[in-house]
This record gives structure tokens, sequence and C-alpha cells, in this order.
């Protein structure tokens, strides 16, 4: 494993790297746990020098004690770029756009300044600005690579796909090794389901050096779809050896783990489905007696489904319901192979029916796009299969239905809870 002084970039030494050199020597930084650790510790020895000691923690992503050491250093073009990135950082947007200028007077070339401040715009949702403000570099289209790259952020940010993949293509075409436009084509392709030109662009990515951990884990993803195993450890593998303590990592190694024994029996799938039909028949269906009916009513057991969530005991506990009750309930259930207390019984998620939606959630929120959750490409083609539309139809599902669908992992599932808890919500419990 290569260290980050391989890179040949001194930021400590007499004088202060290129932008360029900078960026590479960021790269080597952040290429595996090893050096960032062991470049951390040697930024420790030089917090005396205040301009690179301030770059160095900009580099780290330790924005705030950067801002802090940077005033103290003396003007030059790196300390107003890395005072612009750390601000950037920090959600200062307009700070950042006052120190890009600084660093535009002290000899930050004028596309540079234009693309940086364009980023910056972005970020802060200032989209028209960005846009007036990257028409300042027209004349570097088709001769710039990173320009092309704004273009296609830009575009990505107004949501026009379509637009901002030409523009990586272009980026791509006049540097065929720019790593982030390899990425970013790579990842529009992987939205819009075409895997094939996905696992292109992602192999294309992670042969610049060093590797993207999140072309990798994404590769690995695709790769686990397509249930090549091997091939996706291969991805995950090739993360920890430089990153062992990578959270999602940790996670997809497991979930491929899982994978490789998860057996998907389509026979079982389609009486599934019918099951879950069988189930969804409102309680309205059945002839009934007037005081079974409104007991059910108001214990908000609207269909099949809702009697398998509950038992005997519960019902015969309910105010007027009595043996009788339970007995016409129990041949209706006779008649479908059915029988209460079934659900809660139920160890592989063989049953999904439906609930009622959280008590005290706010119905703004489950109707809401499960898009709007922000899941990954693997967890959002699960809802397409599951036919989830909002988040409300999401929470009514138990972990073991979603586990159920055709990779659908361990970390998949994390991630939904993850998101949903941002919403005080969760998935349906069998409690």
């Amino acid at each position: 494993m290569a260290s980050y002084t391989e890179a040949g970039v001194d930021l400590f030494g007499s004088a202060i790297p290129s932008p360029e050199d900078l960026k590479r020597l960021c790269e080597a930084i952040h290429s595996s746990e090893i050096n960032r650790n062991a470049f951390s510790e040697e930024l420790e020895k030089h917090l005396g020098n205040s301009l690179a000691a301030g770059i160095g923690l900009v580099m780290l992503g330790r924005s705030r004690e950067a801002i802090d050491l940077l005033k103290k250093a003396p003007a030059c073009t790196a300390k107003f770029l890395y005072q612009a990135y750390g601000l950037d950082a920090v959600g200062e947007y307009d700070k950042a756009l006052v120190a890009l200028d600084e660093a535009g007077k002290h000899g930050l070339d004028a596309l540079a300044v234009t693309l940086e401040k364009t980023a910056v715009l972005r970020h802060a949702g200032r989209l028209d600005d960005a846009e007036t403000e990257l028409k300042k570099g027209a004349n570097f289209q088709g001769v710039n690579a990173e320009y092309h790259l704004q273009r296609g952020k830009l575009s990505d940010a107004r949501g026009d796909y379509e637009i901002a993949m030409d523009e990586y293509t272009h980026a791509i075409d006049l540097a065929p090794d720019h790593a982030e436009a390899l990425f970013r084509l790579a990842y529009a392709y992987d939205l819009r389901g075409d895997e094939d030109e996905a696992i292109h662009y992602y192999r294309e990515t992670i042969r610049v050096r060093p590797s993207h951990v999140n072309a990798l884990l994404n590769l690995a993803v695709l790769y686990e779809d397509e249930c090549d195993y091997d091939r996706a450890e291969q991805c995950v593998d090739t993360v920890l050896a430089s990153h062992p303590n990578h959270k999602r990592a940790q996670m997809f190694q497991k979930d491929i783990d899982y994978s490789r024994t998860m057996i998907y029996d389509e026979e079982k799938e389609r009486s599934r489905d019918r099951r879950n039909k069988i189930l969804e028949i409102p309680i309205t269906d059945f002839e009934l007696s007037v005081r079974s009916r409104n007991c059910l009513k108001k214990m908000n057991i609207n269909t099949l489904g809702d009697l398998l969530r509950i038992t005997e005991a519960e019902l015969l506990s309910y105010k007027n319901f009595g043996e009788t009750s339970l007995m016409e309930i129990k041949r209706i259930l006779d008649t479908k192979n059915l029988h209460l207390g079934m659900a809660i019984e139920d160890k592989d998620g063989a049953f999904s029916a439906t609930v009622p939606a959280a008590e005290g959630a706010n119905p703004e929120i489950l109707a809401k796009p499960v898009e709007d959750l922000d899941l990954s490409v693997r967890s959002r083609r699960a809802m397409v299969r599951l036919n989830l539309k909002t988040i409300g139809e999401l929470i009514a599902k138990t972990e073991a239905e979603l586990l159920g669908c055709k990779n659908f992992g361990v970390t998949s599932l994390n991630e939904v809870k993850e998101r949903l808890g941002r919403f005080g919500l969760s998935l349906r419990r069998l409690d």
C-alpha cells in the first residue's frame, strides 16, 4: 500500500505546493486509513505553520479549525483558496466567494476562480447565479474538462439529467482519466437502470489511482445484483484493504455473505402474492352478525390480514365480544386455511398484511413519495419491486418482508431504517 509521501508533495516544506499538487496530495492522503492517520500525526507537529497546517486541516475535513488558523497565515493564493474550501464546507458561502475573489487577486487563474465560485453558488442553491458565473468561462467549452464537469453538476442540480450526462461525456473525451466525471456518468447510468453502461464506467473509474471507494462499492452492488458474488466481494475487499473500518463496506461484506446463501424461490413468491391478495380482502365481504361487525370496526380490524395479527385471547378480552362472535371469525378464517394470530407466529415473513399507519404520524409525511428518503439505487429498486410508492406504504412493511425482496439485504434494510428514523418512523413490527 503506497504511502501518501509517494505523491512527492511536501506540504510542510519551504514553499507551499501548487493547487494541482495539493489536490494530488489530498487524494493520496485519503487513499487509505493508514495514510490519513499518518498525515494527521505529521500535521500535529507543524501547527505553528498556520498556512500549511490550515491547508492540511481542510484536507482532513476539520474546516472550523482550519478557518481560524488560516486567518493568521500570510496572504497568498493557497491561503484564500483553502479558506474558500473551508468556508464552503461549513455553509458560509458568501465568505467563501469573497475568499475566492482574493485568491484571484493573488494569482489563481480566472477559469479556476470561475469554476470554484460556480461550485460554491451551486452548493448555496443559487443556481441562476451559478449559471451566470459559469458563462464567464464559456471560451473553455470543448477545451477544458473541469469546465464541462461543472456544467454537468449544474445540470444535475437543475434536474436536467440528460444534459448532465452529455457534459460528463465531454469531460471524459477531453480527459479520459477524469475520475469524478467517470464516476458521475457511471452513477447517472446506474440511476437510469442501464447496468451494463454503469458497470463499464464504474470500472473505468476504479482504474484511475487511487481507486474511488464509492465506485467500488456501487460496482459491488451491481455485481451482487447479477449474482456475481466473487467480483462483488473483490470490490468490497479492495475497499477494506485500504479502509478496514469503513462502515458501509463492512455492511456490504455481510450483505454479500447473506446473498450467497439466499435462495430465491419464484414459486414461493407467486404463492406469497396470492396469499397477500387474500389477506387484503375486507371484512365487509363476509356475512357477520351486527355485534361482531361493530366490535371489529371499533378495534380497527378491517381485513383478513388484520385478523392474523390478533389472538383469540385479545378478541375475547374486548368488551361485548364473546364466544359466538369468536366462532364466526374462526369459521371465516377456516375457509381460507388461516387462523387467528398466524402473523404473530410467522417467522419467515410469509405474511404481509397491511396495517394502519403509525399512530400519531404526520399524514403529510406518510403521503410523501419514497423518493424523498433519498435511498441508494438498490433500495430504490426494491421499492419498485414491492410497488411501494409512499412512505406510509413502506412503514406498513416488516423487516422480514423487505428482506424477502430479491437482492435486498441487511445493508439496504439498515439504510431504510435510518432514513425512516429521520422522520420519527419505523417499519411495522409483529409484536
